[in-house]
């Protein structure tokens, strides 16, 4: 059974996808233990906690230094020591520590077909209206691992979204996570779960 910890930021909508996988059993062999928010308001909290799995608020806000927040993430993932861990819309840049602990065990989700409109400022709609500004007939969204540079890491699984006349950065958004996202983030899971990634 591959013990996930989800790493989240916002409303959680990837993690439901994942949670919605796992009682469909396009996702098996896995099971999430534990949802790590840096936000307190986050509604992935919720989520989690009606599944009654373990929840935990590690925000920069609560302490003193960049480095004690990091030490305080890193320790909750050390003392969890997960099979893998899922960042699903986790808009913090992963510690150097936790990449050495976790290596090729950490795996992202990002909203653009890396390596387009990915790397340093681009996350949530920024990548949605950076791709409308250039013009690009397509997009979608990428699971990748992570390593010590930003949306770098080997990609594992690629899915294409159809950019649409009319679109603004919203509806771009939902199709690319309805159509991308919300598919290929539990495939990766499973296919790690199961040997086939």
């Amino acid at each position: 059974m591959l013990r996930l910890l989800v790493c989240v930021s916002g409303g959680g909508t990837n993690l439901q996808a994942i949670l919605d996988a796992i009682d469909s059993g396009k996702i098996t062999n896995a099971a999430v233990e534990t949802v790590i928010s840096n936000n307190a308001g986050a509604y992935a909290l919720e989520r989690a906690r009606a599944r009654r799995i373990e929840t935990l608020c590690i925000s920069p806000k609560d302490y003193a230094s960049r480095s004690d927040f990091e030490a305080a993430l890193c320790g909750a993932a050390e003392k969890r020591n997960p099979d893998l861990i899922v960042l699903a819309g986790f808009l913090v840049k992963v510690p150097e520590r936790m990449i050495r602990a976790f290596e090729g065990r950490i795996i992202n989700i990002h909203p653009s077909l890396i390596p387009a409109f990915c790397g340093v400022g681009y996350y949530g709609l920024k990548v949605h209206e950076a791709a409308l500004a250039r013009g690009v007939k397509i997009t979608g969204a990428t699971v990748h691992y992570v390593d010590a540079g930003m949306d770098t890491g080997p990609i594992l699984l690629q899915k294409a979204v159809e950019v649409k006349p009319g679109d603004t950065p919203q509806i771009l958004q939902r199709r690319v996570m309805e159509e991308a996202e919300w598919q290929i983030l539990p495939q990766a899971i499973d296919g790690i779960a199961n040997g086939r990634l």
